[in-house]
């Protein structure tokens, strides 16, 4: 869900380009490189990879760490219950589920 929600702002931040924000393009083709890799860390931790799981677990420490820095900071974040669910909620979610070695919970 979190790579589909930066793929989605990747996308959104493209017509901007075509209205002579030009860093908008660089920003929105990070996000999608973003995305990208969020899905291969997916991928990675589907199939059992160890350091799948901890680089998952690393940037979803960098994603928590960005929205509290976003959301002590007045620059004008979106501090709304979607905002939080996204941006708080999902990020701990994962933290919680990738805690854990799947083999520990059969044991």
């Amino acid at each position: 869900m979190q790579s589909l929600f930066w793929l989605i702002a990747g996308i959104s931040a493209a017509p901007f380009v075509l209205g002579g924000e030009v860093f908008m393009g660089a920003l929105a083709l990070a996000t999608m490189l973003l995305a990208l890799a969020t899905l291969l860390l997916g991928v990675g931790v589907l199939w059992r990879r160890h350091r799948a799981r901890g680089w998952a677990i690393a940037l979803e420490v960098v994603c928590l760490a960005g929205t509290a820095i976003l959301l002590l900071l007045p620059i004008g974040f979106n501090s709304g219950v979607v905002s939080v669910m996204v941006n708080v909620a999902l990020p701990v979610a994962v933290i919680v589920l990738l805690r854990k070695d799947s083999t520990e919970a059969f044991s």
